[in-house]
């Protein structure tokens, strides 16, 4: 395999093993493949300067034109957009309440949430000073019918210390975000959507506006392929500015600022706010340049060719793991929480010699590493996302759990 095996990588010549990526965009091994028309930008961005502004506030007119939103924002990753989407929402365009975060004394810092919209991302939103209200049940789980959360419910939970309400886009979430976002803004708060790994497909870069959505973050470097240090936020307007105040180096004397008109209303604030929240989640000019480019490509991208070609390496790598005795496959439609179609291997230790665990830690520690899918461990099952693979690492990861499997029967 050419990538991983035959060619030394810059990981081996750091002494860090690389990883063959089965598991799709990862940010604990890297997210995704950057484009290549991306990291040419980002070299040639590297070679001079601009005002971060300046290019802020070309990358907001370029995501509100494929958003429909009134403006965007680039920040240092999906999550450091929560965080300053949720900055936005406590703040507004208070300068005060800009200098005073995390502390919120004094003013609204709740965002109500629906219980099975709770991830470990919504640390963001406590990071950034709020207090998360969290509404609804889990009884959509025992089968009766009932769902986990009614919009009634949320209605009730928003008062006036309500700053916003969360909310997670996955194909299982509910209520629909229509509903939210009408409940929501009949009571004048603003709705924050998580749709970090919701592309594509592309149509969903205008959907959540689209549905009432006030903010909506986006990762860069997932399906994108933009540098994976990037997220997009698009939004309402004023809130954009919010982000773009308590983000953007405000180390400058009054007489002297400037900043784009188009991003910020200096003339209305009167004044420098001082350094914000998110100041030390910085996205420099090179990453800034590359996400612009990614997103342009993206959206020249042949999306339906790309899922067929995910669903016939999917296909081919299911029916050559299905020849190994202890496993069973199948490939899942791509319309699930993962994008793309994805091959659901169940594994029987008692056919196998090795249980779905143990293969995988052996698959760890290799060199290169292999990364495949652990959400269901705990079933016996392991998945392989053909996203991030070239036919060669397809081969290769078929190869090495073969080779386990066989040494250990």
């Amino acid at each position: 395999m050419d990538r991983a095996v035959e060619v030394k990588s810059i990981y081996e010549e750091l002494g860090v093993p690389a990883v063959v990526n089965a598991t799709g965009t990862k940010t604990r091994i890297g997210g995704s493949r950057i484009r290549s028309e991306a990291i040419d930008a980002m070299k040639r961005a590297g070679d001079s300067f601009v005002r971060i502004s300046d290019l802020q506030a070309e990358a907001s007119e370029r995501i509100a034109e494929v958003t429909g939103a009134e403006a965007g924002y680039v920040t240092s990753g999906a999550s450091a957009g929560l965080l300053l989407s949720a900055a936005a929402a406590l703040a507004g365009r208070d300068v005060h309440r800009m200098d005073l975060l995390p502390e919120t004394t004094g003013f609204a810092d709740e965002i109500v949430m629906p219980r099975t919209h709770r991830t470990g991302y919504d640390h963001a939103f406590r990071a950034a000073g709020a207090t998360i209200v969290d509404v609804g049940t889990n009884d959509r789980h025992l089968g009766t019918g009932a769902t986990n959360v009614e919009p009634w419910e949320i209605d009730r939970a928003i008062t006036d210390e309500t700053a916003a309400v969360g909310y997670v886009q996955k194909p299982y979430t509910e209520p629909p975000l229509e509903v939210v976002a009408e409940i929501a803004h009949d009571h004048g708060v603003p709705v924050i959507v998580d749709a970090a790994a919701e592309l594509p497909p592309a149509e969903n870069l205008t959907r959540f506006v689209e549905e009432g959505a006030d903010l909506v973050v986006f990762s860069g470097g997932k399906a994108i392929r933009g540098p994976q240090t990037t997220g997009i936020v698009a939004g309402r307007r004023d809130l954009i500015e919010s982000i773009a105040l308590q983000h953007l180096d405000m180390h400058a004397a009054h007489d002297v600022w400037n900043p784009p008109e188009t991003l910020i209303d200096s003339d209305r604030l009167g004044c420098v706010p001082r350094q914000g929240i998110g100041r030390s989640m910085k996205v420099g000019k090179e990453e800034l340049v590359g996400i612009i480019v990614a997103l342009e490509a993206f959206l020249e991208e042949d999306h339906a060719a790309n899922a067929r070609a995910w669903r016939r390496d999917a296909d081919r790598i299911a029916d050559e793991l299905a020849a190994v005795d202890g496993f069973q496959t199948h490939v899942t439609d791509g319309n699930d929480v993962a994008v793309a179609p994805e091959v659901v291997v169940r594994v029987d230790p008692s056919e196998t010699g090795v249980s779905a665990t143990e293969l995988v830690r052996a698959l760890h520690d290799e060199n290169p590493r292999v990364f495949v899918g652990t959400d269901r461990l705990d079933e016996g099952i392991l998945t392989i996302n053909p996203m991030c693979l070239d036919d060669e690492e397809a081969e290769y990861v078929v190869g090495r759990i073969s080779d386990h499997v066989e040494s250990a029967s």
